[in-house]
């Protein structure tokens, strides 16, 4: 059985913490560490487009603050899901500890697993939600009655 009043907070401590890891990895490994132009030249040498970087960059770094300020949360974490489905694949082939080289596949895997998990649970707890889309929302079901 759910425990409906620790059931926000945890909806809450899932979205932060992929959040922050998200943000961490898009802006301070892929930007800062890695700089753009070695992120943009390491997807190419492994078979992807340069282009992809930007997307994965753009994605961590805006995915990663939209979970943490609690907006679209569902949606967000539904359209991170390829860029971790694909780190995933793409550390398939070392092992399975990303202690390996080059990576192992558990913690993208089981990044994939939670970014899933918050997208079934929803925003949880102390989530910013914009007043114009709540209130448009709340009109379009008044109209439709």
């Amino acid at each position: 059985m759910i425990d409906t009043r620790t059931a926000p907070y945890a909806a809450l401590l899932l979205r932060l913490s992929l959040g922050a890891l998200l943000l961490a990895h898009g802006l301070l490994l892929k930007v800062f560490t890695f700089t753009v132009p070695g992120t943009v030249g390491y997807f190419e040498s492994i078979g992807y487009p340069g282009y992809f970087a930007y997307l994965v960059i753009l994605g961590e770094i805006g995915g990663g603050l939209a979970l943490i300020l609690g907006l679209w949360t569902r949606q967000i974490a539904v359209l991170l899901l390829p860029i971790l489905i694909g780190a995933t694949l793409q550390h398939a082939g070392n092992g399975w500890l990303f202690s390996a080289a080059n990576g192992g596949w558990e913690f993208p895997a089981f990044w994939t697993a939670m970014l899933v998990v918050q997208a079934l649970l929803g925003d949880g707890a102390y989530a910013w939600r914009p007043s114009f889309l709540s209130g448009l929302a709340t009109s379009r079901v008044a109209e439709a009655r």
